[in-house]
């Protein structure tokens, strides 16, 4: 997480969907606020000390505004719940500048947008800048039903809706996502961009791998971690190469927390592999990444891996910390 944060106002709550609340952020004076591009998050600081990130829904072309929309999440760690209920209109927050880990590939000729649920927000982010850009590309967008759908009438609205299809569940077979159809009928060189629930995008991304789609033509941003076990997990040793302190991360500990106890102390944010905040450099041993920011190739190399969740494969990883 980054050290540095702004104090911006909610000046407009409102309920965009069936459990998604939208925020609309603005300084108190008004000034503008950092550009971002599409595909960026902001961290956000939540009453009772939570800190949580969330993608910016609005254009990049507006610098005095930031949005954001959130889902409920009843099963979740707090933070959807504390937005909802604690955060209102008139209310100073404090959130982070603006970061992008999924950004547009400029150089694309052509773009696929894929959209599941509450990931459609820097999906449409991304669909406003291609279109002010005037560049190529498709959206499809599938949700649970209509009243789930955020952004529904903002989409249907926009100078680009002839490029949206809306896939709900409930719907008839005339709606449905044809997942390999959609994947197989794009122009080659196309590239893809996906974001939602990790079973939508697990199974857009093996489609897409199955069909031939190289990786750097893939973007992708999971919102959540995988799930451990701490049944079959293994314990092992981290040490630290600058001080040659050897630390005992037993099952059911993250290396953060373990690194924390001996005063060792790791920048975090997400703590769920997503965010890429604790990137850490392995100097010897290998990972066992259990994230979502690394991508295939940099799992398979081992530089780096992530200590908020991954363990290790070996009985001992030694940091360059």
């Amino acid at each position: 997480m980054s050290d540095a944060t702004l104090t911006v106002e909610v000046v407009r709550k409102w309920n965009e969907a069936r459990g998604i609340c939208g925020f609309e952020l603005m300084l108190p004076d008004r000034a503008p606020l950092p550009r971002f591009s599409a595909g960026a998050h902001i961290d956000v600081h939540l009453p009772g000390g939570l800190v949580r990130q969330y993608s910016l829904c609005g254009s990049p072309e507006r610098d005095d505004r930031y949005e954001i929309a959130v889902l409920r999440d009843e099963n979740g760690r707090g933070g959807s719940m504390s937005i909802h209920d604690r955060v209102h209109e008139g209310d100073l927050i404090r959130i982070g500048v603006p970061r992008n880990h999924f950004p547009v590939d400029s150089q694309a000729p052509r773009h696929l947008l894929l959209a599941g649920g509450i990931g459609v927000t820097p999906i449409l982010s991304m669909a406003e800048h291609l279109s002010s850009a005037g560049a190529a590309f498709d959206m499809h967008y599938c949700t649970r039903s209509r009243d789930r759908t955020a952004f529904a009438e903002r989409l249907a609205g926009s100078t680009f809706c002839d490029r949206v299809q809306f896939h709900f569940d409930d719907a008839g077979i005339d709606q449905a996502f044809d997942l390999a159809g959609v994947i197989a009928a794009a122009v080659a060189d196309t590239h893809l961009y996906v974001c939602g629930p990790r079973g939508f995008m697990e199974a857009v991304l093996a489609e897409a791998r199955a069909q031939g789609w190289v990786e750097h033509r893939l973007h992708y941003e999971f919102f959540s971690g995988t799930v451990s076990n701490a049944a079959e997990e293994q314990a092992f040793q981290v040490r630290i190469a600058s001080s040659g302190a050897s630390i005992d991360v037993p099952p059911g500990c993250t290396v953060v927390e373990a690194l924390a106890r001996h005063g060792v102390e790791v920048l975090t944010s997400c703590e769920q592999g997503v965010c890429g905040t604790c990137m850490t450099r392995v100097l010897e041993g290998q990972p066992d990444h259990r994230d979502s920011y690394l991508t295939v190739e940099e799992k398979a190399h081992g530089e780096y891996f992530l200590p908020c969740c991954s363990r290790s494969k070996s009985t001992l990883l030694v940091l360059d910390l």
